[in-house]
């Protein structure tokens, strides 16, 4: 069986050539590897909660979705669409909210780092915070169940997203699954080795630091310019100089085989001019990115290709989710209103005394319970807190199976006024009706 891996690339900039390295050069060579079924997709709902400028927002998305194509991604391998084109993955998110606690959304670390912002400017907690930004982990967590991923690489600041997403999606087949695991619970596939490039200052490439280095735009020209500027130190040419930890060898070698690493590092030590040296390393990146340049501009001059792919794309897409999300609502109850068979009861149905029943669920404190009910509605068994769905689940089956056999280890307490023999009989008659 194919393991799915699903990439979000929120669309409110235009990638430079951290970018390239650290996330589009990697996802793309793992997405050819056997045994993957991957999904890309533009985080354009995304886009909408940290961008309010429309112009922005397309102009993104069709800078993004030129770059992944112009960078080799293959759309006959692989899912690429638009977060927007799949209208089952809104639908999905409500469903999502309907069993999200507010107390967990409370602890999502964007919304408390904009409420923590707030008390220290003296503001109102709230002042200024969207919905979109309280609640969009939800909409992150239907984009991933939606299509069942079993991987989502993601940076350690973004795993608490993931977990977030495991977390609904357990409480949803717990709710609704009927023993069936309507969604795979996501596993975060942590990017501790991912290559960060620094920028122009020697500080990670970030526009937010205005140091980066352009992956396109700008052409050669613009390229050569960047890597001019990149700070090195003052040794001059004929002096050796110290490649570990230059920030112009890391951009570099980020291109480069070992072989020509090797040279490079050799070259410097023996007294390469910094001059000299960025010329090579121009060489080399332009090697690399100059043919995709070429292609990411015909692209650029002709949208129209860019979205046939991601229409495309929707398709493959929505041909998983559309039965899917149908299935979804039918586990809710939001099902087809036709007419019911009616069964008439036998007098020996008539006679048969009700069963005691076992609940589960999960209370505001985060951990799961069970209890045992009579027929009337008062407790016979209440559990402890356990800090798994599934330790509950088992105990339950326990208790169902060995009946009060189990009750010695059991993590349950008698309801108040119920006596041993009472529960001992209900037990027995959930064992006898299993057999």
């Amino acid at each position: 069986m194919s393991e799915r891996v699903l990439t979000g690339i929120t669309t409110t900039g235009t990638p430079h050539l951290g970018n390239y390295v650290g996330a589009i050069r990697p996802a793309i060579a793992a997405s050819r590897a056997a045994g993957v079924e991957s999904f890309f997709f533009l985080a354009d709902y995304h886009a909408l909660i940290k961008c309010d400028d429309p112009a922005r927002i397309e102009r993104s998305r069709l800078e993004i979705a030129a770059t992944w194509l112009a960078a080799g991604l293959d759309t006959e391998r692989v899912t690429f669409y638009r977060q927007s084109d799949i209208p089952e993955i809104t639908e999905l998110t409500w469903l999502l909210t309907c069993v999200t606690a507010k107390g967990q959304m409370n602890r999502a670390h964007a919304y408390k780092a904009a409420t923590d912002a707030n008390a220290a400017a003296g503001e109102d907690p709230d002042a200024g915070i969207t919905m979109g930004l309280f609640s969009y982990p939800i909409l992150m967590a239907a984009d991933i169940l939606m299509f069942n991923a079993h991987r989502v690489p993601v940076g350690r600041d973004q795993v608490q997203h993931i977990e977030m997403a495991r977390d609904v999606g357990q409480r949803f087949n717990h709710l609704f699954g009927q023993g069936r695991e309507l969604f795979v619970l996501p596993q975060a596939e942590i990017e501790e080795d991912v290559a960060t490039l620094p920028g122009l200052d020697g500080r990670k490439m970030s526009k937010s630091y205005d140091n980066t280095i352009p992956l396109f735009e700008g052409g050669a020209k613009g390229l050569k310019e960047a890597i001019a500027r990149v700070v090195t130190d003052s040794r001059l040419p004929g002096e050796p100089k110290d490649p570990e930890g230059a920030h112009l060898v890391t951009i570099h070698d980020a291109f480069a085989t070992p072989e020509q690493r090797a040279a490079f590092h050799a070259e410097l030590r023996g007294g390469l001019s910094w001059g000299e040296a960025k010329q090579r390393a121009v060489a080399l990146i332009e090697a690399h990115i100059g043919p995709m340049r070429a292609r990411y501009a015909e692209l650029m001059a002709h949208p129209e290709r860019i979205e046939a792919v991601l229409q495309a794309g929707a398709q493959k897409a929505r041909a998983v989710a559309t039965p899917f999300l149908a299935e979804l609502r039918h586990a809710v109850g939001l099902r087809p209103m036709t007419a019911l068979p009616v069964v008439a009861a036998t007098a020996a149905d008539a006679a048969k005394p009700a069963l005691p029943v076992f609940k589960q669920y999960r209370e505001a404190d985060g951990r799961f319970y069970f209890k045992l009910t009579a027929a009337d509605g008062s407790v016979l068994l209440q559990s402890q807190g356990l800090a798994e769905g599934r330790e509950a689940g088992a105990w339950v089956k326990r208790l169902k199976t060995e009946g009060a056999a189990a009750l010695a280890e059991a993590p349950v307490q008698r309801g108040d006024g119920v006596s041993p023999a009472a529960v001992e009989a209900a037990l027995a008659a959930l064992v006898a009706a299993q057999e």
